[in-house]
């Protein structure tokens, strides 16, 4: 069952259509390269190729009765090719065309989370850039931390990206090698030779070496690889989520003038794509474990993973797809907005400038521990009796007398530090 998220470009691939059509590719790609071998008739191999074909619905009432699709598939698309299809998946065993099928159809899914990979990339490069000097508060722990700016914080959603594009290369790369080694993976009816050529001619490699299946620890590896790109897209989500509750309103996802929030309260502008974001993730993330679980399989193979790949590589793909677009929607559309991320910043009164002036301190030549204990004696009396950090530090004998005024004043710059940001920005995006 294909997942009601599905795009139209990935969704034709997960169909039984496309499957089917891939696994007579294998097949002719076989029966030629043997042809040319001359180990299976030439024109028998025409035929495959010419008239090899097959109904959908055919094969499934065919797999009703015998209980095996392979067959059911061989059986129907011989009743196209006639008396040469004896000749039809000569020396293979079922897998040997399913596992390399198998490798076609994620390749063709790579192709498309890929592109959708530069898209983010593309969308979040240009929103860092839009707000690289756009000052808002860090925080740690929820808390007030020190400032930073948006567009810092957008540039390390696209870094991780770019990691996560670097990761999902190299596991599609591993994904993309076929097997016909036959039975039990020792070649014991087509040579190793032929194998390679076959893959090649599919634009495959060929596993070195195999049982009747590719290993499981190239797909545990790639579906994991899945959910951690999917944790990035839940990590910018929740963050968007969090910056767009009503205290805090710093960033919002796009509302439509006739979008509504919600049935009873006609004041609702809900992170309903965030949310959905997050929700998907875990479903991708859940299936990495049934991926990791298909890894150890009894002696040369038995077919306990067999269905869960029908479940969770159509769906992890398909949900990153749709997760993937969702969030460079998000990411093109977000609503932002500096004036409260700014009015939010003063909102304690200079407090987040603590560790700066501390150090200004400490150059003064105060010792770090008593430094430490004068700021914190403000800032608690700040935060307790809700007075402004700054008018405090300003009338504290025990910092006026140390430090001059146009250093204090220096400590309460907001430009201070911010003054790295462009060296961040090369550092990430280059000159």
């Amino acid at each position: 069952m294909i997942p009601r998220y599905t795009r139209p470009e990935m969704g034709r691939i997960w169909n039984d259509e496309n499957k089917f059509r891939t696994w007579l590719n294998v097949e002719i790609a076989a029966s030629e390269i043997l042809a040319e071998a001359g180990i299976v008739p030439a024109e028998a191999a025409k035929a495959i190729r010419d008239k090899g074909n097959f109904n959908v619905e055919r094969i499934l009432a065919i797999e009703a009765e015998v209980k095996h699709d392979v067959i059911a598939f061989t059986t129907n698309v011989a009743e196209f090719v006639g008396p040469e299809s004896r000749w039809l998946h000569y020396g293979l065993t079922s897998n040997d065309v399913v596992d390399t099928a198998q490798a076609l159809l994620v390749k063709q899914a790579s192709e498309i989370i890929r592109k959708d990979l530069d898209a983010l990339s593309a969308a979040l490069k240009r929103r860092a850039f839009e707000f690289k000097d756009t000052p808002t508060i860090g925080r740690t722990h929820g808390v007030h931390a020190e400032p930073t700016t948006f567009g810092l914080k957008v540039a390390n959603w696209y870094e991780e990206t770019q990691r996560n594009i670097a990761r999902f290369e190299l596991a599609a790369e591993q994904m993309r090698v076929g097997k016909l080694s036959g039975a039990v993976g020792n070649g014991a009816h087509l040579d190793p030779e032929h194998e390679q050529l076959i893959c090649e001619r599919l634009g495959l490699n060929v596993d070195p070496i195999s049982t009747q299946v590719i290993q499981r620890d190239r797909h545990a590896f790639y579906v994991a690889t899945l959910a951690t790109i999917a944790s990035t897209l839940d990590k910018i989500a929740t963050e968007i989520r969090h910056l767009q509750k009503t205290e805090v309103r710093e960033a919002e996802e796009f509302f439509s003038e006739k979008q509504k929030g919600s049935s009873a309260m006609p004041h609702k502008r809900n992170p309903v794509t965030c949310e959905q974001i997050s929700g998907l993730a875990r479903v991708v993330r859940a299936n990495t474990q049934a991926a990791f679980e298909n890894v150890a399989l009894w002696h040369e193979r038995d077919i306990s993973h067999s269905s869960v790949e029908r479940v969770i590589l159509p769906d992890s793909t398909i949900l990153l797809d749709y997760m993937l677009a969702k969030t460079t929607n998000l990411i093109d559309t977000m609503f932002v907005y500096p004036k409260r991320m700014l009015r939010n910043l003063e909102s304690t009164g200079g407090l987040v400038f603590s560790g700066q002036l501390l150090l200004d301190l400490v150059e003064a030549g105060v010792l770090r521990e008593d430094a430490y204990r004068i700021v914190q004696r403000n800032a608690m009396k700040a935060w307790k009796d809700e007075l402004n950090f700054r008018e405090l530090i300003f009338n504290d004998p025990e910092i006026t007398s140390r430090v001059k005024g146009e250093t204090l004043e220096h400590a309460f710059d907001l430009k201070r530090p911010l003054r790295n940001v462009d060296k961040i920005f090369r550092r990430v995006f280059g000159q």
